[in-house]
């Protein structure tokens, strides 16, 4: 069984994402949205920086709008069903969150450190989902990085981290591949 709650420890031990294309409602209400970014804000940020952002897309219309707009500048000869493909994430699982990366000016703190932060609130997003009952997933992809996307999202020199996809799974999860332990751990000296 994947995202078994019944302890913190089996639940780690049996976290698993959904894919977006098979999530269906329901998803969070808002409520229960706002308990969920609460809770991924609960990570390590070294300075108090706050180096992240979220933001909600509430009208998949006009986001579908803003990505093909932005895949038919970067491929002026796609095919539509290439434009179409494009834009599927913008329709997939009942709630979609940004996550931002926002650097803060910091003599401290560089933008690495503040990055990893990001991570972190990013896992405990997908913590937070799974422990309200839902099934999150972390995407990234080519809109992530676009410069029409990024303009109509970000502000300043905050960066997108990541598409943040949760609902209720219409099908069953999958296990993935996994590291073998001995083959990523090692000791020093």
């Amino acid at each position: 069984m994947f995202n078994d709650l019944s302890s913190v420890t089996t639940y780690l031990e049996t976290r698993r994402s959904g894919k977006p294309r098979d999530m269906v409602a329901p998803g969070p209400d808002g409520t229960t949205l706002n308990l969920i970014l609460r809770t991924a804000m609960r990570t390590p940020d070294h300075g108090k920086l706050f180096p992240w952002r979220f933001v909600e897309i509430t009208d998949r219309s006009a986001f579908a709008a803003l990505l093909e707009r932005a895949f038919c500048a970067a491929n002026p000869d796609a095919r539509p069903a290439q434009i179409e493909a494009a834009i599927a994430s913008a329709h997939m699982a009942p709630t979609l969150i940004l996550l931002i990366f926002a650097p803060q000016q910091s003599l401290k703190i560089p933008p690495c450190e503040q990055e990893m932060s990001v991570g972190a609130v990013g896992m405990n997003l997908l913590h937070a989902a799974h422990a309200h009952g839902f099934v999150g997933s972390w995407i990234t992809g080519w809109a992530s990085y676009d410069s029409l996307v990024h303009a109509a999202i970000c502000q300043g020199e905050e960066r997108i981290a990541g598409m943040f996809f949760i609902g209720t799974p219409a099908l069953g999860l999958e296990e993935r591949p996994r590291p073998v332990p001995n083959d990523i751990i090692r000791q020093w000296p």
